[in-house]
């Protein structure tokens, strides 16, 4: 009987060639979307399970709010990490993570530019799993001054990986680091990637509000987190409240594998994903699938009338109706086997392309198995899909299916105009969204931002005795007329890791007891004419004026507003200078602009700027000549080479710094896209095939009224105006929806646009130009006929 089955399946299929290839296409780019979108989620969901200890490790953030203002930050500080482990039992183990540990790494000849080091304590070996190819992990960072490469940057250095335990290797600031062990390089589903660990000082330490290392927590065995943090409260009484006086603070102990989708602090160690973007494009994919899934019950459904006499004659010879669903649900299932293998290939050529737009290294492990989960997938939407036009098929009676009558058609007509009415909805929001992205996109990279980012660059400067001339570096720099400002600064702006402290403004003519944590930002006299930033009051810092080293800073309008200061020029502070809690105090002698130093998803947070000791000029910002920037750069390097011979700067442009961190939603937005142009073309594939079946069902009227002197362009409108109606009523409904769901992604942002009604009318346009297309070609073609061929039709 399965014979007879997929023999008359392939009868039927070969028969109707047009409809069966647009099913198979359609069903294999719904089914070829979601396997994309299915090898995206696992990869989302597996970040940090590769850890045995997974399940026992926790790290440690906090939040705190006061009037006026709020933290809510990844780092802590290094005393939080040894008290916890002093003070609760549940703490097995503490390892805290330092993130300046990069620069340029020497070994004889070579130089590599590594920046994703980190200093780190000698337990995290025993916390994280990270494989020692050569080494022995209970050593390898106890003592100072050593370093565990990975694999690729033991390679990258000696070659030959093997050879690199014992070695010595330099930084940049003659700082020799001892190689002491090579590990596997950490897996690419990680929340937290580096090419090197280096041993963080025995007993490092520092102040309780310098925000600077992550802190890891391995629990005992049989302990609970949530049972832990609840006793959090008590820690803050303790140990933190006397720094920070009365605020509503909260610690709060994140398991590790939830970090990357559910972690969205201040000063992440790295870029994390989305768990609502994951789920959105999950509900895309489903989607994808579900209208095409609906242009098969379409198709079928649309294409039932021309079977009528088949179901009558199998009914007549004895046919039981099971018979006839079993058949059917045999055609639906081998078309969908037959397009889940499309779906595969799809899936093998698209890979490449979706991993550039993902940023991913995804792959298909195991064609076998892949293979049988297609087949496990394809018989299940099969199943599912076809279920509906079987039972409508096999329910015909023999007697009216034989004379071709198979009684009212409206309430099949009105189910399968539904159908189309939601395939367009999905495929217009998804046409909206797509673009609003685009628009915001656009927004972010193009807003002012308080200072001019154009042709402004930045280099890090690595040498000790380099930072101590920087004022020479500068004046050597401005000889040549394509360099047209010079600053320097401890921090590139726009990499979203300038840092908070601590400080204690004056009120009522009193300095508070209690701290205000603010963004600090060490900057020198040039840095505001170098950055084009207003100054509103005051004046600006000056070399001239030794009492501006340490007592004087700027603040910005932000601070100015929270802090209530109608006079805001001559106000005090207090500030940390040490471990030991000693303070200094300035005063503010000028109020700059608000201008941002990160990106638009955080909004301006008030903030102190002030001049760097020479230490920390570590950072140099040039404006350019526009049209010189060739120029430029070989004067910059060869001016740095008079004063570091042994390095070469290495220059990151402060617009593209800003871009970087909208990296995320850029390729967001981009898969976004590819989805809507999926959508919209399987979407338009039904309706060609709809299109197709009512020319050909109309065929004799379609040439009568040409004989009567019917225009083309009159029988195109007569085939065209249902169908865009539909597309219509699909506008007005996708139009709230789309609406909707921009309004929660827009939330991300601090500074964003409003959903503009015009973009949702350009959607449903399209859409209407889009269908009209696609109808248009059958209409079109139909209306050519010759008429003669068409009455002669039936």
């Amino acid at each position: 009987m399965l014979y007879n089955y997929l023999k008359i399946t392939l009868r039927t299929f070969w028969k109707n060639k047009l409809f069966s290839g647009l099913n198979v296409v359609g069903l294999g780019i719904g089914m070829a979307a979601v396997g994309l979108m299915a090898l995206y989620v696992l990869n989302e969901w597996s970040y940090d399970r590769f850890h045995a200890k997974a399940d026992r490790i926790v790290r440690v953030v906090h939040y705190a709010q006061w009037p006026g203002g709020n933290l809510k930050l990844a780092p802590t500080s290094a005393p939080y990490g040894p008290a916890l482990k002093n003070e609760y039992p549940e703490v097995e183990k503490v390892v805290r993570i330092h993130p300046e540990g990069g620069g340029t790494v020497t070994f004889q000849d070579k130089k590599i530019e590594a920046n994703d080091i980190f200093f780190a304590d000698p337990t995290v070996f025993d916390v994280f799993t990270l494989p020692f190819l050569y080494g022995n992990p209970a050593s390898a960072l106890q003592k100072p001054q050593t370093i565990v490469l990975t694999r690729q940057l033991a390679e990258a250095l000696f070659g030959d990986a093997s050879k690199a335990v014992g070695q010595t290797v330099e930084f940049s600031n003659r700082f020799p680091n001892t190689v002491t062990g090579v590990i596997e390089d950490v897996p690419t589903n990680s929340h937290w990637r580096f090419s090197a660990l280096r041993s963080l000082p025995a007993n490092y330490t520092s102040g309780w509000q310098n925000f600077e290392l992550y802190t890891y927590l391995l629990l005992a065995e049989g302990s609970n987190a949530e049972t832990l943090e609840a006793k959090l409260p008590g820690f803050f009484r303790k140990y933190i409240k006397p720094e920070m006086g009365n605020v509503d603070y909260r610690m709060e102990l994140q398991p590790l594998t939830s970090i990357h989708l559910h972690s969205h602090l201040d000063y992440e160690i790295g870029p994390n994903g989305n768990a609502r973007t994951v789920s959105i494009f999950a509900g895309v994919a489903a989607l994808i699938l579900l209208i095409a899934c609906i242009n098969y019950v379409n198709l079928y459904t649309a294409r039932s009338l021309k079977r009528t006499r088949e179901v009558g004659v199998r009914q007549a010879i004895g046919s039981y109706r099971w018979q006839l669903i079993g058949q059917f649900l045999t055609e639906s299932m081998l078309m969908t086997f037959l397009a889940g293998l499309v779906s595969m290939a799809l899936v093998g050529a698209a890979l490449p392309y979706f991993n550039q737009l993902a940023d991913k290294s995804l792959s298909i492990r195991s064609v076998p198995a892949t293979l049988l989960v297609v087949t496990g997938f394809s018989l299940v939407i099969g199943a599912l899909s076809g279920l509906y036009p079987a039972l409508l098929l096999s329910g015909f009676r023999p007697v009216a299916a034989l004379r071709g009558l198979v009684g009212e058609q409206s309430g099949r007509a009105l189910f399968r105009q539904s159908l189309v009415v939601f395939q367009f909805v999905a495929a217009i929001a998804l046409i909206a969204c797509s673009g609003l992205v685009y628009r915001q996109m656009q927004f972010v990279m193009h807003k002012d931002l308080g200072f001019n980012k154009e042709q402004v660059l930045t280099f890090h400067i690595d040498n000790q005795e380099a930072r101590q001339r920087v004022e020479a570096l500068k004046e050597a720099l401005l000889r040549n007329p394509v360099i047209q400002g010079v600053s320097a600064a401890s921090n590139p702006i726009g990499n979203n890791n300038i840092g908070g402290n601590g400080m204690f403004f004056e009120h009522n003519g009193v300095i508070a007891s209690s701290s205000q944590v603010v963004q600090k930002f060490l900057v020198d006299a040039d840095f505001l004419k170098t950055m084009e930033i207003k100054l509103l009051a005051g004046r600006n810092f000056s070399e001239s004026f030794k009492s501006d080293q340490q007592g004087a800073v700027l603040v910005n309008e932000t601070l100015v507003k929270q802090l209530g200061w109608e006079k805001p020029v001559g106000k005090r502070l207090k500030y940390y200078i040490d471990n030991e809690k000693n303070t200094a105090e300035a005063r503010v002698i000028g109020v700059v602009r608000d201008f941002h130093i990160y990106s638009l998803q955080h909004k301006i947070e008030p903030l102190v700027l002030q001049m760097p000791p020479p230490a920390e000029k570590d950072n140099v910002y040039v404006r350019i000549q526009p049209g010189n920037v060739t120029d430029a750069l070989a004067h910059i390097r060869s001016v740095y080479r008079t004063f570091d011979p042994a390095n070469t700067p290495e220059f990151h442009f402060l617009d593209e710094n800003f871009s970087r961190q909208y990296k995320a939603e850029q390729k967001q937005g981009q898969i976004l896209l590819t989805f809507t142009v999926l959508a919209v073309v399987i979407a338009c594939l039904g309706l060609f095939g709809l299109a197709a079946f009512a020319a050909e069902q109309r065929t004799k009227e379609i040439g009568v009224r040409k004989v009567l002197g019917a225009s083309v362009i009159s029988i195109v409108a007569l085939l065209s105006k249902d169908f865009l109606k539909l597309v219509v009523i699909a506008i007005v409904l996708a139009t709230p929806i789309a609406w909707y769901a921009m309004s929660q992604w827009l939330q991300s942002f601090e500074y964003k646009l409003e959903p503009a009604w015009w973009l949702f009318g350009l959607a449903g346009l399209l859409a209407i130009v889009v269908a009209f297309l696609t109808v248009g070609f059958q209409s079109v073609k139909a209306a050519l006929t010759n008429p003669v061929e068409s009455l002669r039709s039936e």
